[in-house]
């Protein structure tokens, strides 16, 4: 067994080998498989969040008492969100031509296409994992969940306290903590300069859109 400082060594697609300083993520945390993809290119800190998030899936799963295959697509979409985060910026070009934005956004479409090119066929997944710096309208629990996730898991510097309450709340309230969060999320974005994404905001607007008054 190779120790556990020794990087990960990954492949892409295209056989470009890439090294980074992370422990080898699929040998580790055996109760919270799936792991990554053998094709992943994550740095030491990138893992360190991926498994953050995979644990605190898991324990929503827990609480809330999901079906193990419904958990399951939970934590496939969690391993997949980050998996090419680090990768050259002309690679997430060249597995993502029609993604709009940069690394920030266009490693989740990247890791989509090469998902699904290695067999992932829910599309329940795929959405999540494409979309998860974005939000969807139309993504079912698997989206939701990975994107409030992804912004509560403990390593996440700003503001603890508050995203700890709201990590403890959402098994009992996941449309509630999913509004709050999405508008945390929301003003960072505004807040940094940046125009919002369209489906950013038809994914607000289908959380918080009010039907039109009637007039007198």
């Amino acid at each position: 067994m190779r120790p556990r400082s020794d990087p990960i060594v990954s492949f892409n697609p295209r056989g470009a080998e890439v090294t980074t300083g992370a422990r080898d993520a699929r040998t580790s945390f055996p109760g919270l498989r799936p792991t990554l993809p053998s094709w992943a290119v994550v740095s030491a800190d990138r893992l360190n969040h991926v498994e953050r998030v995979a644990e605190l899936v898991s324990r929503w799963a827990e609480e809330m008492g999901v079906p193990d295959s419904e958990r399951n697509r939970w934590l496939r979409a969690v391993w997949l969100h980050d998996a090419v985060r680090d990768a050259p910026e002309a690679d997430l070009l060249r597995w993502a031509p029609s993604a709009e934005g940069p690394a920030e956004l266009r490693h989740g479409a990247a890791s989509a296409a090469l998902a699904k090119s290695s067999g992932e066929g829910d599309r329940g997944v795929l959405d999540a994992v494409r979309y998860h710096s974005l939000g969807l309208a139309e993504w079912d629990m698997v989206g939701r969940v990975l994107y409030c996730a992804d912004y509560l898991e403990p390593g996440r510097s700003h503001d603890r306290e508050g995203r700890a309450r709201l990590a403890a709340r959402f098994p009992q309230d996941p449309g509630g903590v999913m509004r709050e969060v999405v508008q945390a999320r929301v003003t960072r974005i505004v807040a940094s300069g940046w125009p919002l994404p369209e489906p950013t905001v038809r994914f607000w607007n289908s959380l918080f859109s009010r039907p039109a008054a009637v007039p007198a």
